[in-house]
């Protein structure tokens, strides 16, 4: 089997270290391909004109979104005799801004006829995840680089050349080095023979199925509260509301050394003090506000005098007031204790982020320093806004549900057996055509799991998910192995015999638990019932599908297992006559005295006694303090033997076995699985609690 690992330095494969994308990073790249020898000597403008008309389509469709962490930038770059425009961006926990990005590149490309985009991540060929269950059995993780681009909106897909795969067209090649193309083969591709790129709708359709919800996800994915800060705080939000995201951000990885300076009992040394409080809205994403809210925080000693303030709000008027007043006083206390929550939270994020604002490379950061320099030489007075102007601002008292970050156990299992979508039941789709119209009349209609968005994506989720379960495809090994991950070796056809050999042996072979307890009893020395196993023998062969029906060859091969059966259990008794007569499995010696001594006088009157005057015999020979209960289970034995000769125990392994069992001290052990296959219980040895030994 083949390596299947990068080629090491020193290797003539080895083309130096590969370099991988950080987490949560998304790259793109930007080519202008043309035949025309007159367009390749104005790439380089060309590119320029595209970066500056991308830039500015770009801030026209974000200006109110608000980027996690960084947006979508574009630079010029010259490598290796490659001249593109590159950009990367970290998107941090939202992912939906690497799907902006994916939806703003596709609509340039529609623009540019020429222009050819590569978009991938840190997972790799992220849009061919997307479309993984639609893709053709060639296409893998090992060799997908480099071959997915997007032009004039469309996915397109270089396929294997002849060159690129096995010498022989009729089985694989075992290496995926050879299924690998750099970038410089990529483009040489596209230039030289752009219609030999695949376009399939099928998985086009499944690698841009989130883009179907643009433009209109960016409004939807934003997000406004009413949050009560500092009036200082106020003034920055609104001079640079995208520095919401990383004073988020700053709280949300906050650390014991960032909180330091927070924990003076002064508000002197903060900059942003917790005085002429003011209650805004603030426009930020879902993702953004979902860390926030989610966020347990202790108010810092400077803030818990606000809390007290705000928890006895409406408290000891001494004037009498109806439930319904005290139901709106109570809830306004509950509002006004969020805003202050949040408030506080996000002015503990803008906190730490000015403080740090000279060793961070956000320019966002940067920005917010600045500003902050700017009131303290004009002075705060003059510059910050009074209530009046606050009035004034777009959506100043917006506040938003944020019921979608609720989720009802009892509306997800609806949604998931399909009661939102196409899966309802007639009686759901009444009930729901029912909500609809008491809603008018004051009725409450059916609630629903999300927004439309939450719920189709969903409805994808659990659709994919049983399409997986519904495979017929796949067998009991698992995923199906394509062709890409099989090696080119020449036994190939001897391992599909075994297989094919194995499979039907284990077809054949079944557990008969009474056949293997009646063999244990025979080793162990214990008397069994011939009668009733080979019963239980015929009944399961005449039951097994397997050994039944299937013709000459498997009757035969059945018999010939039952004869060497038979033979096998025939050697392993006369082994074990042979082992007794030595006394080899008699570890006592008085107990090996005795039974020798049994059988020589059981010799004696075997012609003229019958069985009662042997065991006398026995008895008196042995005088070892049996009790007459023993000759009760000896008699017992012998009647279930059906009139058989005698059976001579062997004690000592039995009390071997007692103690092993005990030994166990009530847990799991050797001796106890062995009785329990046997189906025998023993109840637990409680001698050392009585004080009293066995003799």
């Amino acid at each position: 089997m083949e390596s299947t690992n990068e080629p090491r330095p020193g290797d003539d494969a080895f083309n130096g270290f590969q370099m991988s994308l950080p987490e949560n990073c998304v790259e793109y790249m930007l080519f202008i391909i043309n035949d025309q020898p007159e367009a390749q000597r104005t790439t380089l403008s060309s590119l320029e004109t595209i970066r500056k008309v991308a830039l500015q389509r770009l801030d026209e469709l974000t200006k109110d979104y608000i980027w996690q962490r960084e947006p979508l930038k574009l630079e010029t770059r010259i490598d290796n005799g490659l001249v593109y425009l590159h950009g990367r961006t970290d998107y941090g926990d939202n992912v939906e801004d690497e799907w902006l990005i994916v939806y703003f590149l596709r609509t340039l490309s529609i623009s540019f006829p020429n222009l050819w985009i590569r978009i991938f991540d840190s997972d790799g060929e992220f849009l061919l995840i997307e479309a993984a269950k639609v893709l053709p059995k060639w296409l893998s993780p090992e060799n997908d680089t480099n071959r997915v681009w997007i032009n004039r909106g469309q996915l397109r897909i270089i396929p294997l050349l002849p060159s690129s795969s096995s010498s022989s067209s009729s089985s694989p090649p075992s290496s995926k080095a050879h299924h690998q193309i750099s970038l410089h083969e990529a483009l040489s591709i596209i230039r030289t023979n752009p219609n030999i790129l695949i376009h399939s709708p099928l998985i086009e359709a499944e690698a841009f199925y989130r883009l179907e919800k643009y433009p209109g996800q960016i409004a939807s994915s934003l997000h406004h509260t009413l949050v009560t800060i500092p009036r200082k705080l106020a003034y920055i939000l609104h001079e640079r509301p995208k520095a919401v995201a990383p004073a988020i951000e700053a709280f949300y990885l906050r650390d014991p050394a960032s909180l330091k300076p927070l924990l003076s009992p002064t508000p002197d040394s903060l900059l942003f003090p917790p005085t002429d409080l003011v209650t805004i809205s603030v426009r930020l994403t879902k993702v953004l506000y979902a860390q926030l809210k989610s966020q347990h925080f202790d108010p810092p000693p400077v803030w818990r005098e606000h809390f007290l303030q705000a928890a006895q709000l409406n408290e000891g008027g001494g004037l009498s007031v109806s439930e319904k007043d005290e139901g709106k006083q109570a809830l306004q206390k509950l509002q006004t204790l969020a805003r202050l929550e949040m408030g506080m939270k996000l002015t503990t994020g803008f906190e730490i982020l000015a403080r740090g604002a000279e060793k961070s490379d956000s320019r966002v950061a940067r920005e917010v320093a600045l500003l902050l320099e700017d009131l303290a030489e004009d002075g705060e007075e003059a510059a910050l806004p009074t209530d009046e102007e606050i009035r004034k601002w777009k959506d100043v008292d917006r506040e938003d549900d944020d019921t979608w970050m609720d989720i009802d156990f009892a509306d997800f299992e609806r949604e998931l057996a399909g009661g939102g979508g196409q899966g309802q039941t007639q009686q759901q789709q009444q009930q729901q055509k029912a909500g609809e119209d008491n809603r008018g009349a004051g009725g409450d209609a059916i609630p629903t799991f999300g927004d439309s968005t939450t719920q189709a994506d969903l409805r994808k989720i659990v659709s994919r998910f049983e399409a997986f379960l519904n495979d017929e495809t796949a067998g009991l090994d698992g995923a199906e192995i394509d062709e890409m991950d099989q090696d080119d070796d020449d036994d190939d056809e001897e391992d599909s015999d075994i297989d094919m050999d194995s499979e039907d042996e284990d077809k054949e072979v079944s557990f008969d638990e009474e056949q293997f307890s009646r063999m244990m009893r025979e080793m162990m020395g214990i008397p069994t019932t011939p009668t009733s196993t080979t019963t239980k023998s015929e009944t399961t062969a005449s039951q097994n599908p397997d050994t039944r029906g299937k013709g000459k060859g498997k009757d035969e091969d059945v018999d010939m297992g039952k004869d060497e059966q038979e033979e096998l259990e025939a050697l392993m008794a006369q082994m074990e006559k042979e082992l007794n007569s030595y006394g080899a499995l008699q570890l006592d010696p008085q107990k090996a005295k005795t039974k020798t001594s049994t059988r020589a006088l059981k010799g004696e009157v075997e012609e003229g006694s019958s069985k009662g005057e042997t065991r006398e015999i026995v008895k008196t020979t042995a005088a070892d303090g049996e009790s007459d209960d023993d000759d009760d289970m000896d008699d017992e034995e012998e009647e279930e033997e059906g009139g058989g000769d005698d059976v001579d125990l062997d004690y000592n392994l039995a009390k071997n076995l007692l103690e092993s069992f005990k030994s166990q001290a009530g847990m799991a052990g050797p001796a106890g699985n062995l009785l329990g296959l046997m189906g025998m219980t023993l109840p637990r040895d409680e001698e050392d609690l009585d004080g009293e030994g066995k003799s």
